[in-house]
């Protein structure tokens, strides 16, 4: 069995950068194969990898009118989604996309969904980086996961935002073992008292606080995938001190 995370939070506030650095010390660990899904319908987790996406599984759907003769619609839709995998050093990446023009991400969400679920098992971790808001939770995409973290940036309504996450996650009763709060670009590292005030009334678990990272800035500013960040980048240490305080006992418990 392996271990799932999700990464969910609000827009803006280096979310899918924050899940490229938890991809990245995952696959440090050299404990096993990595499953990277990008579950953003406005898909960029491949750009913070630094890799390029041929097909998506949002095109799926365009090549159902011409399944082979002698193969069955579920066959080939389940070919065509192996097609989607992109393989990188030490993990994989499949991105939902979206559908060619107009129209309704369900198909996609749902293929995407029924991937994971059974792929999983083949992998020692899978890390799902989702859509920016709630919507993904009404769809499910977020389910049956050991972790799921909250990314914002450090304003009360940031923190708010989170706590309705946490709220939905309950109403809808999803099966997710831990959820917790990672607040990003923090300037100097430091929470001012408002932002203290807010977590403390609502109750959320704050796994950590990313300080503001000027190699981050950099790279963007260059187009640098993030995930190649200098090993002594803040943000790259701050991101992986705070995913082992939950991978915590899940090696000799895997």
């Amino acid at each position: 069995m392996g271990f799932n995370i999700a990464v969910a939070g609000k827009g803006g506030t280096g979310k899918t950068t924050v899940t490229g650095l938890m991809l990245r010390h995952l696959v440090g660990l050299n404990r096993g194969r990595v499953l990277a899904v990008d579950a953003d319908a406005n898909m960029n987790l491949n750009e913070v990898l630094g890799l390029g996406v041929h097909q998506t599984i949002g095109q799926i759907r365009e090549g159902l009118g011409t399944v082979p003769q002698g193969m069955t619609k579920d066959a080939y839709i389940n070919y065509r989604t192996q097609e989607c995998l992109i393989e990188g050093e030490g993990f994989d990446l499949i991105a939902m996309g979206r559908p060619e023009g107009a129209g309704c991400y369900c198909y996609a969400n749902t293929l995407c969904k029924k991937y994971v679920d059974e792929m999983a098992d083949n992998y020692r971790y899978v890390v799902l980086d989702n859509e920016a808001g709630m919507e993904h939770l009404s769809r499910r995409t977020t389910h049956n996961m050991d972790v799921m973290f909250a990314v914002t940036d450090s304003s009360v309504r940031g923190i708010q935002a989170a706590g309705r996450i946490r709220d939905l996650v309950a109403e809808l009763k999803l099966s997710i073992g831990k959820m917790a709060l990672i607040i990003n670009r923090v300037p100097d590292g430091e929470l001012q008292d408002a932002t203290k005030t807010e977590i403390e009334r609502l109750g959320l678990e704050l796994a950590g606080v990313v300080p503001n990272d000027p190699n981050i800035y950099q790279f963007d500013l260059e187009g640098k995938a993030t995930f190649l960040l200098p090993e002594d980048s803040p943000a790259v240490k701050t991101v992986a001190e705070i995913l082992e305080q939950y991978l915590d006992g899940e090696e000799s418990a895997a």
